[in-house]
């Protein structure tokens, strides 16, 4: 039960983290990248991307 509650949360965290990656004003194709690489990296491409990466890659990607 506490296995599938983490991986609900992950689910969740990873759509919110795909959904903000969408919304950069970036490339089509860096915002794909980007949203594959923190999908496919699961809970560590998430804790990248929540702490570092929100602010920093839409201004690395420009």
């Amino acid at each position: 039960m506490i296995g599938f509650i983490i991986w609900m949360v992950g689910l969740i965290l990873a759509i919110k983290a795909v959904l903000e990656i969408m919304q950069w004003n970036i490339e089509g194709v860096k915002k794909l990248l980007v949203a594959i690489l923190v999908l496919l990296t699961s809970w560590i491409g998430l804790a990248v991307y929540y702490f570092w990466g929100r602010d920093n890659l839409p201004k690395m990607l420009k």
